[in-house]
């Protein structure tokens, strides 16, 4: 679809991939509504994209997604603002390499990667089935694990920060196929991406990240590809015709991907989309092709 003037939202756009993205729609003229936890880092974001994209129809708006007050908030704000939303893309994530709840008592990494894009999505559905035809780009990764339906938020098992992410990112796959059964024929389409291997901040919130870690993201900044090529991927899918109608995939570049196999059991699905549904407190009941009832 033609970009030009239509309003976009971007989560974690002050730096990466987040940014990376915004700055490739701000160049295609959207008016992009940039997400971001600290208002200093992202005001400063927010005019380098002017200024590199020569487009000034760049706004802030900032949100702690770990806070469902917050997120909900967030949406009001929007929608004050904004009567349309044709092009919603969930990217902020991090990792937490140790255990801690948010503002809600939910582990971090399922408050965060995965929570936080069910939310925020469920509470804009109206506005982007109003705003049809309308695209929801899910930010995934490629991470082999398996996800503990018994365990989401690690209460029963010793807390691994990389086995956490890993299955939250897995959620996110499981969501963007739940969600493309619910929205057939209103106009929206979801899919997922995984952005491939990058130069990346994911982790530098974490002032105990393991050495190795570190030695990895210092190798990575000489040897894997920027964040701008990391983003063609998502650009791809928010502005391709060749993907207008294409709904529920888990994409790579350009192209469908494989999911890990029980991404694609129904079962876990609508078990993750009701854990996630008591855990928001999110009224779902109308996804279905029709208004979204929330609280």
């Amino acid at each position: 679809m033609s970009i030009e003037g239509k309003i976009t939202l971007v989560t974690g756009a002050n730096s990466g991939l987040g940014k990376a993205t915004t700055v490739g729609l701000a160049q295609m003229g959207a008016h992009v509504v940039m997400v971001c936890r600290d208002q200093v880092r992202g005001e400063a974001a927010r005019q380098e994209i002017i200024e590199r994209s020569g487009n000034t129809h760049v706004d802030l708006l900032m949100a702690d997604l770990s806070s469902q007050q917050s997120i909900r908030q967030l949406v009001n704000t929007f929608r004050a603002k904004h009567a349309h939303l044709h092009l919603l893309i969930n990217n902020a994530g991090a990792v937490f390499m140790r255990r801690t709840l948010s503002a809600d008592a939910i582990e971090m990494s399922l408050a965060v990667n995965h929570l936080a894009p069910f939310l925020l999505t469920n509470l804009l559905l109206d506005t982007l089935k109003s705003s049809a035809p309308a695209r929801i780009i899910n930010v995934g990764t490629r991470i082999g694990t398996s996800l503990n339906l018994e365990d989401l938020q690690f209460e029963q098992r010793p807390y691994r920060g990389l086995q956490a992410y890993a299955q939250t990112k897995l959620g996110n796959i499981l969501f963007t196929y739940s969600l493309a059964q619910r929205l057939v024929e209103t106009g929206v389409t979801v899919n997922c991406v995984h952005p491939g291997v990058f130069k990346s901040n994911l982790g530098s919130n974490n002032t105990d990240e393991p050495f190795l870690l570190k030695i990895a993201g210092w190798l990575g900044k000489f040897i894997l590809p920027d964040a701008d090529h990391a983003a063609q991927r998502i650009l791809y899918l928010a502005v391709s015709p060749e993907v207008a109608t294409i709904t529920g995939q888990y994409f790579g570049n350009r192209k469908p991907l494989q999911s890990p196999s029980q991404t694609y059991d129904i079962t876990t699905q609508e078990q993750l989309w009701e854990i996630s549904t008591a855990l928001t407190l999110v009224n779902t009941s109308n996804t279905m092709g029709g208004s979204t009832t929330t609280n």
